[in-house]
């Protein structure tokens, strides 16, 4: 197992849990920070810009966790190493949209 496949993997679950809050405040047709926002990452993007955002998240997500050597969900060293990259991204998105939604 090589390093390199581990940091895909660890990215790769950072980029689908990113994917979440855009996609889903997208379908639902709410408007929601990102990185295309004036100013970036705090003003309200469109629904439509949310779902295509959310939807690359995702294409990359699968890029770096089905292309990139043989992930299994099985394995639990796999699994860890995407399910740390998603908690932490998912920590961190929290602190973000928390200043903005009532959170933190």
């Amino acid at each position: 197992m090589r390093w390199y496949q581990h940091a895909a993997w660890f990215f790769g679950g950072a980029f689908l849990a990113n994917a979440v809050p855009h996609f889903v405040n997208g379908v639902s047709g709410s408007p929601f920070q990102s990185p295309f926002a004036s100013p970036p990452g705090e003003g309200l993007s469109s629904s439509m810009v949310n779902v295509l955002w959310g939807s690359v998240n995702l294409a990359i997500a699968y890029a770096l966790l089905g292309k990139v050597g043989s992930f299994d969900l099985r394995n639990t060293k796999h699994a860890i190493a995407a399910g740390l990259g998603a908690v932490l991204m998912s920590m961190m998105l929290a602190r973000a949209f928390g200043r903005f939604h009532g959170g933190l």
